[in-house]
């Protein structure tokens, strides 16, 4: 079994930054792509950012020059800094992670979501 656990979400005005946080644990061979979606009331759930696990990095275009993902291999954590926040950033934000078990099996994992609230 594999568990992801996100931190790092709260409220903050416009202009503030927050530093969300994902880390899997449990039984994991290895981790592929980590990414993080975000869904807003009334809207799908969409991309912000996503890793490889080469480092390959990108961004929706909303976020971009605002937002930067990471990841530490060593942590299994991936990480998205979130700078000059906007109202229209207020969702809740999913990480995402791809993992190869130690039975080799490759599944998408979900985190539960943390809240973000970007008050004007």
């Amino acid at each position: 079994q594999v568990q992801l656990v996100e931190s790092g979400g709260g409220s903050v005005q416009a202009g503030g930054s927050l530093r969300l946080s994902c880390a899997a644990s449990g039984s994991i061979f290895s981790i592929n792509d980590m990414g993080w979606y975000r869904q807003a009331p009334g809207n799908q759930r969409a991309l912000v950012a996503a890793v490889t696990s080469g480092g390959r990095t990108n961004y929706a275009d909303s976020v971009k020059g605002r937002f930067t993902i990471s990841r530490d291999n060593y942590k299994n954590t991936v990480y998205l800094q979130m700078n000059s926040l906007k109202p229209e950033d207020t969702a809740v934000y999913y990480c995402n992670v791809r993992i190869m078990t130690t039975s080799l099996n490759v599944m998408d994992h979900w985190g539960k979501g943390t809240l973000v609230t970007v008050s004007s």
